[in-house]
């Protein structure tokens, strides 16, 4: 007998729906609407509105994201999809973007009517018609006043798992309490995208769980509720408007009627609390035991880890955050990652099979010659000039400058995700650059363990319809996590490249040598 479960993705740029049979094993229906194409009328371009005056303040519009839902929902059913034995929805928000509610919003989400389209039923709920999302990075003055009251960077982020940064819950709120005074007294509830979306398929105002709510720099990262210190450090009486914290397991509540009648929901699905896309990615990648790491090489390259242990990174690089799985995930961001790689490719005349040549024409190690690959200004370390360093390296050696860029990438990975004492017992890569074994061998030897190709569409809804699935089983008989994802995060077959242990032993001693060259460089900056 089938069981179905539906995961949303509700991202920068697109609202996703993906269903799922956990009986076969299989995906049986994936949809996503495009919000620029599908509601035009908000006005935004890749799914947000800049502020034509100040670049660093990047919103979008919430009605957007609920007319959005309206549509994507009439759409499954005009497809057939199996709505009606859905046993429970859960889903993901784009992470740290914040949604001010009015004291009528509790009121309006209980009572939708059919009659209406969502954006008419919930147009006058918010005391700020815009949220800012994670591109905005227009908060540098309230995170310096926030990581100077909470009792300095050391201390905001062992308790919060991050230092404070721009794009964080927690300093958009204090902007907006600090600017716009009148606008924060009448803001009943203070949402995450996440829980704002699942309040509306509930109809009733649902909880933050731990992995998102870790995105904020309010939540103390080990006892998973929210931090005293700060939220005082934040905003006036912010307590009060705040959600509970629950487990990402946790359950909110059956679908609202509105879903049933209009869409055909059953009445008895349930929905489950929401997370943030990046804890959501962790499960739709298959991460779900410590010492599980996966790679994703694109534009930037991103190292997600998951660990039993809560280890917070005291340079403030990494970020910690509660997995869906109860244990915690980290996530370390390297923005020269594609484009540093297509820097080297290109300088060189290279298609991506030359550049492949080129490195396997050079030794394990290069020789000595080592490459800081700082195209572009840098997240991990923090390079506020960018350029190309070089030690011991010629600009014009072809074979030398393809392997040094992989080799330099790699190590600078393992080097700033040494503060979580964890070695990846497997990596699972993804993007562009793993359908490469030579690329990927690189991989393999540096972190010194196999690695996996994955190939992933949508793993934020994957992870979501996933995280439904485990929600329902927990109130019907026990499943643990490795079960629920089997079959759905399998890497491709034959994909498997083990680490030479000769090749591990000089990337052991090249990592000092990084190391030195990367602590030289920045103290000239």
């Amino acid at each position: 007998m089938s069981e179905y479960f539906l995961g949303l993705d509700s991202s920068t740029q697109s609202l996703t729906a993906v269903i799922i049979d956990l009986a076969t094993r299989k995906i049986v229906y994936e949809q996503s609407l495009n919000f620029d194409k599908a509601v035009p009328h908000y006005g935004t371009q890749r799914g947000v509105l800049r502020d034509a005056h100040d670049p660093k303040t990047v919103h979008a519009p919430p009605l957007m994201w609920v007319e959005t839902l309206d549509l994507l929902c009439a759409k499954m059913k005009k497809d057939g999809a199996p709505l009606g034995e859905i046993k429970a929805i859960a889903g993901s928000g784009q992470q740290h973007g914040s949604v001010y509610l009015n004291k009528s919003a509790a009121t309006a989400f209980a009572s939708l009517d059919t009659k209406k389209a969502l954006h008419e039923n919930l147009k006058n709920v918010f005391s700020r018609a815009t949220s800012p999302i994670w591109m905005d990075s227009s908060t540098t003055k309230e995170c310096d006043e926030i990581t100077a009251a909470a009792g300095g960077r050391a201390a905001l982020i062992v308790a919060t798992g991050s230092a404070a940064f721009e794009r964080f819950t927690g300093p958009q709120i204090r902007k907006f309490a600090v600017h716009e005074t009148e606008s924060y007294a009448a803001t009943a509830h203070i949402a995450l995208v996440s829980s704002f979306m699942a309040s509306v398929l509930a109809g009733q105002l649902a909880p933050i769980d731990p992995g998102d709510g870790a995105g904020m720099n309010l939540m103390d990262i080990r006892s998973k509720q929210w931090h005293p210190e700060a939220l005082d450090a934040t905003a006036p009486k912010l307590l009060e408007r705040l959600p509970p914290l629950a487990p990402s397991c946790s359950i909110v509540g059956p679908v609202h009627k509105y879903f049933v009648e209009k869409f055909g929901f059953a009445p008895t699905a349930q929905c489950a609390v929401w997370s943030g896309d990046n804890p959501c990615s962790v499960i739709g990648l298959g991460l779900v035991e410590p010492g599980q790491t996966a790679i994703s090489l694109g534009t930037s390259d991103t190292y997600f880890g998951t660990m039993a242990e809560c280890r917070t990174d005291p340079n403030g690089e990494g970020h910690v955050f509660g997995s869906p799985t109860g244990d915690y995930m980290t996530l370390i961001c390297f923005k020269n990652g594609s484009l540093a790689r297509e820097k080297i490719k290109d300088q060189f005349k290279l298609d991506w099979d030359g550049f492949a040549a080129a490195i396997k024409s050079t030794p394990v190690g290069n020789n000595g010659a080592l490459m800081l690959p700082w195209f572009d200004p840098e997240i991990t370390p923090r390079v506020l000039t960018p350029g190309v360093r070089r030690i011991n390296l010629r600009e014009d050696n072809v074979g030398a400058n393809c392997r040094a860029v992989m080799e330099g990438q790699m190590l600078s990975m393992r080097l700033h995700s040494s503060w979580m004492s964890m070695r990846p017992s497997k990596i699972f890569a993804t993007g562009g650059a793993s359908v490469d074994p030579v690329r990927m061998q690189i991989v393999a030897d540096v972190h010194g363990c196999p690695v996996y190709r994955l190939e992933t569409t949508a793993s934020a809804a994957l992870g979501a319809a996933l995280r439904a699935a485990h929600a329902w089983q927990r109130t019907k008989r026990e499943m643990e996590w490795p079960e629920i994802v089997r079959g759905f995060t399998e890497p491709v077959a034959n994909s498997r490249i083990n680490a030479r242990p000769e090749a591990t032993a000089v990337y052991d001693k090249m990592l000092k040598a990084y190391a030195d060259a990367e602590r030289e460089a920045l103290a000239k900056q």
